[in-house]
């Protein structure tokens, strides 16, 4: 697959053009990566269809497991040429990138896993006198067809998160990426198809997202919606499609506490990972809680980490930090950036090429919108505690609930903390950005609904069912 060029949609196994097309270019020079094929409401309809019919003859659990395996073979093969795309189209530095590629590897061949091992249990019918003389048991079956929509942060490892599970667990889908980043999503689509994945298992349609939306969400064979993305737009489909599943992986505001007896070169190095990817993750560090007996130490080692990263093209391999995604995100970040009743302590500007410097502010105020939204941008506030339960709370006043992290040497504070904070998931010494792709992901609260992870998504992908056998 070549970039600058044109590219079709997928649909049942054919390249599908509309006569229509969108530019995909670079957020950081503004050059054509490519253009891809506008779809709507017509396509996602013609791919609904191929989904549904597929179910009629289904593959073998061995059939989709040798499918994923091979796909992660490929991918494997193909990974520079999968990170130079998501570069490209992303603007996502190439380090960062490359670790992208290697990662969904992992969660093609996690998946083949489960599709080899996906099973149900047995029930102890005796245990009472109405199930005496009977044998009961659950299988797992394919829910159906699913509807995938994913985002542009991560356009190759989000992606194989929705389809991989999906596979996995025998169900097609009809995926539409993000409008900024199609192209990884085609480029893994090529692979699954050079695997063997018949025609219709898995359809790639961009375009409108009203259109491609409201078409997923009113089809009543769509089973499942798997959403990645604002929680606005996600709590939106999940209140329109009541009768379907709608999993939801939405966004944080990030908390690290760093406890006095944190290691304060250590935090502070994993800390400044906030920044990777100019903080467009959902679990970027954004607010940082320091103890009073650390804060001076902390400080003075994080800000100079901060500053010593490389600002620049996101195709030079020095590169930490590249551009936001667009224009209008760039804005509002510095926006916020200058609202804020914080003291910044370094950053807050752009480059001459208008990439917004790494930020870090300390003690906002709990209302600015740097401490209380989510920024989606290079920006971390550190704000001074006076004592844990302090930080706990202030992690914990936020309306977002999907990872945090703390950094103790003190095992039973860190558990301690582990139980009150308020977060789909607790990273202990490490920064929350932390994620392996076999772990259960996933937040609570206004962060979302469900646990991503090959073995946690593949059984949100099945209906079981009850089998009782008379003896």
């Amino acid at each position: 697959m070549t970039t600058a060029a044109d590219h079709p949609l997928l649909i049942d196994g054919e390249r599908v053009e509309t006569g229509a097309w969108t530019d995909v270019r670079s957020p950081y020079s503004g050059e054509l990566v490519g253009r891809i094929a506008k779809g709507g409401a017509a396509e996602t309809r013609r791919a609904l269809d191929a989904a549904a019919a597929v179910l009629a003859t289904p593959l073998p659990a061995h059939e989709r497991a040798r499918i994923l395996d091979t796909t992660a073979r490929l991918l494997a093969e193909r990974q520079e040429e999968a990170a130079q795309l998501i570069s490209a189209e992303a603007g996502k530095p190439l380090k960062a990138a490359r670790v992208e590629a290697q990662r969904a590897v992992s969660t093609y061949t996690f998946a083949a896993v489960e599709a080899r091992k996906l099973t149900g249990e047995t029930v102890p019918m005796d245990a009472s006198p109405a199930g005496e003389r009977k044998l009961a048991f659950t299988i797992r079956l394919p829910i159906g067809v699913i509807g995938a929509i994913s985002p542009f942060n991560f356009p190759l490892n989000l992606v194989a998160h929705k389809i991989a599970p999906a596979l996995a667990a025998g169900c097609p889908v009809v995926l539409k990426p993000a409008a900024t980043t199609p192209l990884s999503a085609l480029f893994l689509a090529e692979l699954e198809a050079e695997a063997g994945l018949p025609a219709g298992w898995l359809n790639v349609v961009s375009g409108s997202s009203a259109e491609i939306g409201d078409a997923i969400v009113e089809d009543e064979r769509v089973k499942l919606i798997t959403f990645t993305g604002s929680g606005e737009v996600g709590w939106g489909i999940a209140a329109r499609a009541a009768r379907k599943r709608v999993k939801l992986e939405l966004g944080n505001a990030t908390p690290a506490i760093v406890c006095a007896d944190a290691p304060a070169d250590t935090a502070a190095k994993l800390a400044a990972n906030a920044f990777s990817f100019a903080g467009q993750s959902c679990i970027s560090v954004q607010r940082i809680f320091v103890l009073a007996g650390g804060w001076d130490t902390f400080v003075a080692d994080f800000v100079p980490k901060v500053e010593a990263l490389k600002i620049g093209d996101p195709g030079d391999p020095d590169t930490d930090v590249g551009p936001v995604i667009s224009d209008g995100d760039r804005e509002r970040i510095l926006e916020w950036i200058r609202e804020s009743k914080g003291e910044v302590l370094t950053g807050g500007d752009t480059t001459e090429d208008g990439l917004i410097r790494p930020t870090v502010i300390a003690n906002p105020a709990p209302d600015d919108k740097v401490q209380c939204e989510e920024v989606f941008g290079p920006v971390v506030t550190v704000t001074r505690v006076a004592s844990l339960d302090e930080a706990i709370e202030q992690a914990n006043a936020t309306r977002y609930g999907l990872q945090a992290a703390i950094f103790s040497t003190d095992l039973p504070t860190c558990l301690a903390a582990a139980q009150r904070l308020e977060f789909g998931g607790v990273v202990v010494n490490e920064a929350p950005t932390f994620r392996a792709d076999q772990m259960p992901y996933g937040g609570v609260k206004a962060s979302g609904n469900t646990r991503e992870g090959p073995a946690w998504a593949v059984r949100e992908m099945t209906d079981e069912r009850l089998i009782v056998l008379s003896l």
